[in-house]
């Protein structure tokens, strides 16, 4: 067995579609499959069902995928602890965030700080960011629910209280606090589902006897604000999101569930450079510094 099939196995089971597969790796079709050809007479047994070019993977492919992951996986993590132990902190930092009103703060200070070192953040679903730190693909995951899981670790950072945007002139704007049932009747505009203050929300309005009225669903949080500034809606929004301009007003609910729980997330088992372990004490000491500067009213 080579490491060649290993990684290619990976790439049809990942894509289940030789020609796409073929693709990803840069490689011709016909040499890929005589690859995976091999890999199965070697391991005596079918790892896929073939449907013309498509595939799927039966039950021994199931079976040795996880084998398969866990070995490159480790050999990943080899190449990276000698590396970090054979020169100067280098290389690129791999982050993945379904919240990110704080994240400017992090990165800013992550900078100043290691100034030699590169970072990659992609904005991710729950779902994706649980695959892809499971498969060892990332460094961190800042997530708001925390994710669990056998591999994960997680570190509680920050109770963000979930606050209701709403332009300036509008009938609730001179309003010191809100209740629920104010809501019931308006606009909003948020996130789409499958963020987690988009469903906590949801799932609080709906258990108080109403579903908010979204006139627009995107994946762009930063733009919410905006759109609320703009008159077309308003927003439930993290705390740690407020404008700082006149022309929104943030004003909190009398409603205690209405908090949302910030986590950072890596593979317990994942090689960590010093890089990345200075990242960790920046994050922890940012949302330190958050909890102390905390209005009394939030």
């Amino acid at each position: 067995m080579e490491l060649l099939q290993l990684q290619y196995f990976l790439a049809v089971a990942k894509l289940e579609h030789m020609t796409e597969a073929a693709k990803s790796l840069h490689v011709t079709q016909s040499s890929l499959s005589k690859t995976i050809q091999r890999l199965e007479e070697d391991l005596g047994v079918p790892l896929f069902d073939r449907t013309g070019r498509k595939l799927r993977l039966n039950s021994n492919g199931a079976s040795f995928l996880r084998r398969a992951q866990r070995a490159l996986f480790e050999l990943e993590q080899g190449r990276r602890e000698l590396g970090g132990l054979s020169g100067p902190e280098q290389g690129t930092l791999e982050l993945a965030v379904n919240t990110a009103s704080t994240l400017p703060g992090i990165l800013s200070e992550f900078r100043k700080r290691m100034p030699a070192v590169q970072f990659h953040v992609q904005m991710l679903s729950s779902q994706q960011m649980t695959a892809l730190l499971k498969r060892g693909e990332l460094d961190y995951c800042l997530s708001s629910p925390p994710l669990e899981g056998e591999d994960i670790e997680c570190q509680m950072m920050y109770t963000d209280r979930i606050v209701v945007a709403v332009p300036a002139g509008h009938p609730l704007a001179d309003r010191q606090q809100l209740s629920l049932r104010d809501l019931r009747n308006e606009s909003f505009v948020g996130v789409k589902r499958g963020y987690g203050t988009r469903d906590l929300a949801d799932a609080i309005c709906k258990a108080e006897g109403f579903m908010p009225k979204y006139v627009y669903e995107g994946d762009e949080p930063a733009r919410i604000t905006a759109l609320v500034e703009a008159g077309i809606g308003i927003a439930f929004i993290p705390a740690t999101a407020r404008y700082a301009r006149d022309a929104v007003k943030c004003l909190p609910v009398e409603h205690e569930a209405l908090t949302r729980e910030i986590a950072l997330l890596w593979h317990k088992d994942r090689y960590l450079s010093r890089a990345a372990l200075q990242f960790r004490e920046i994050v922890a000491d940012y949302y330190r510094k958050l909890e102390e500067a905390k209005p009394d009213d939030l």
